[in-house]
């Protein structure tokens, strides 16, 4: 098992050094290092508040988790292996593997049953769930995640089985929609897919690079003039939460730089969740991938965002610890948890 290593100044080069993640780079004093890529001068990105905050937020996901290792029953939009894999991660964010950390039992609880809803298709979803590919997507994330960060645990079969499904099931215009079939595309769909496939490829998982080239000219055809993007090909329209999701899309995919990232970066800033707007549509999905964006991009845009944020979910969390959110509260919690570690830096996939 891997030793996990909270990335900071010095952390996430050894950690892209020992992934053979590219070349380090030297930092002045004082500076805190936000991607691989990127500096942020930000010094007290995690306040006591945070701190607090999170502590109050995964202790509630404890008192919440049910006996079968499964959150949010009811699955709401995304179904309860989604909800599930979404509170895994969350534990993970603040170190926790199933061996390891103060949350082992409950990352190892939820692995038990994401992985009980494993089909031999390769489809990860409950009965009856009516748009599996969104469950599909978290749920193979969440794998793909343990996965990198301890290999000795015997899910490769399955994840496999998961990301073979998603290559098979990219549709001809590169993106992915509800049902596992190749048929139309839309970019909430596809960016769970492509958050997936990142994941697995950084765990060493077999990505062909045509799946990722084909999801790479979806999503650029997605980009509208203002840097925002749309939620399907013919259908126009630029949005916050989905066009932090196709800035999201492109990083995880590889692309860091260029027009189109600039464009991308001051969209989702100029649109950012003011404190009018934390009952904005989709509020907890857009702040969960525009966060993960602005932490790729670090620098300037890091350092804009983070301050935003933080206050915004800092505000938004309820007195019992937990946060609403399109799909109820274990989803709500899971996203807001999520956004509130990132700076921890131990989710491997933040890695560039």
């Amino acid at each position: 098992m891997r030793k996990i290593v909270k990335l900071g100044l010095s952390g996430a080069l050894g950690l892209a050094a020992i992934a053979g993640l590219g070349g380090a780079q030297r930092y002045g004093a004082g500076a805190r290092r936000s991607t691989e890529g990127g500096v942020s001068n930000l010094r007290h990105e995690i306040t006591p508040q945070v701190q607090a905050a999170v502590h109050r937020g995964l202790q509630w996901l404890v008192h919440h988790q049910s006996a079968d290792g499964s959150f949010g029953t009811n699955g709401g939009p995304y179904g309860s292996t989604a909800i599930t894999s979404l509170c895994g991660i969350a534990f993970m964010a603040g170190g926790s593997l199933p061996h390891q950390g103060p949350y082992a039992t409950n990352v190892s609880k939820a692995l038990h049953y994401v992985l009980a809803n494993c089909r031999q298709s390769g489809l990860i979803s409950g009965n009856g769930y009516g748009s599996p590919m969104y469950g599909h997507g978290f749920s193979t994330l969440f794998l793909a995640e343990v996965y990198g960060e301890d290999p000795t645990v015997p899910i490769k079969e399955k994840l496999e089985k998961a990301i073979r499904l998603i290559i098979e099931t990219q549709n001809p215009q590169g993106g992915w929609r509800y049902q596992p079939v190749p048929a139309d595309a839309d970019l909430s769909v596809t960016i769970c897919e492509v958050m997936a496939l990142r994941a697995a490829r950084d765990a060493g998982i077999n990505v062909p690079k045509r799946t990722i080239n084909h999801a790479i000219s979806f999503v650029r055809k997605l980009q509208n003039p203002d840097g925002g993007f749309s939620y399907m090909l013919g259908n126009p329209g630029s949005a916050f939460p989905r066009s932090a999701a196709g800035l999201a899309a492109l990083f995880y995919m590889g692309i860091y730089n260029g027009k189109a990232i600039d464009n991308a970066v001051k969209y989702v800033l100029h649109n950012n969740p003011s404190a009018n707007a934390v009952g904005m549509y989709h509020f907890a999905y857009g702040s969960y991938y525009a966060t993960q964006a602005m932490f790729m991009a670090g620098g300037n845009a890091w350092a804009k965002w983070w301050p935003i944020i933080r206050k915004q979910e800092l505000q938004r969390q309820q007195p019992d610890g937990s946060w609403s959110g399109e799909a109820g509260e274990p989803y709500g919690t899971a996203m807001a948890l999520i956004v509130m570690q990132i700076p921890d830096r131990y989710l491997p996939v933040l890695q560039r």
